[in-house]
């Protein structure tokens, strides 16, 4: 299997590379949006969870969410050919594809990105760049699974950067980087559902729920998956307010 890899990484060119990480990007979103859309329906029916808004999304919002993604997914395409220049020149920085390099490499690139997402969406909501560049997904006030991919370019180039911007620390395995993607989308659809669990366990799968609100508020739940540094924020501004 790692010849096969090393192979195509030697012998397919940037452009292919291109073209074959767009339509893994696809394949992702349109699968996922399929799949998720049809969880959620049988799930519903069962009372296992339940909508946490009942307003109606307009098809046209849809579309829009549909096309904004398409754009997202042209500039996702983007995010292989570093890893692959790498991977041609400098194949020391990479870990082998054994199990445990490759559960480690997983766990790194997650933990990693809640910290690169904070810092990134807390940008996207200072004035400039909320107002010309991270509308756009905000445009979509009940999130939606169509919307996870719904970005403007500068957004979706800033957020394809977590593997890039992890490799010079950590020696990730090369199948850690390309099943990345999806363990990240999956968490994106969960916060995107418009969906939360019914009963008690609800309080402890929230995800859903604060990234509801902020695509209501605009403010505040910056994180992806954990709140630990939304946490951590309010409790520097309570610190800033005192001390003002």
């Amino acid at each position: 299997m790692d010849k096969l890899i090393y192979k195509l990484i030697d012998e397919l060119s940037y452009f292919e590379w291109y073209v074959l990480t767009a339509i893994y990007f696809l394949l992702l979103y349109f699968g996922g949006v399929l799949l998720f859309s049809l969880l959620s329906n049988l799930l519903e029916k069962k009372a296992w969870i339940r909508k946490l808004s009942r307003e109606k999304v307009s098809e046209s919002q849809k579309k829009l969410e549909v096309r904004d993604s398409l754009h997202s997914i042209l500039i996702f395409g983007f995010s292989s050919l570093p890893i692959i220049y790498l991977l041609r020149h400098e194949s020391s920085w990479f870990a082998d594809n054994t199990l445990v390099n490759v559960l480690v490499g997983l766990l790194a690139l997650n933990v990693w990105n809640e910290i690169h997402f904070f810092i990134v969406h807390r940008l996207m909501h200072t004035p400039w760049l909320i107002k010309n560049v991270h509308f756009i997904h905000h445009r979509s006030r009940v999130p939606t699974y169509q919307s996870v991919f719904s970005f403007h370019w500068l957004e979706a180039l800033l957020l394809s950067t977590v593997p890039i911007t992890l490799i010079p620390f950590i020696k990730l395995s090369p199948m850690a980087i390309a099943l990345y993607p999806i363990c990240s989308i999956f968490f994106n659809f969960i916060g995107h559902s418009n969906y939360i669990l019914c009963g008690k366990i609800a309080r402890f799968t929230s995800m859903s729920s604060r990234h509801h609100n902020h695509h209501r508020r605009g403010k505040d739940n910056f994180g992806f998956v954990s709140y630990v540094f939304d946490e951590i924020n309010l409790k520097i501004k309570q610190l800033t307010q005192r001390n003002d």
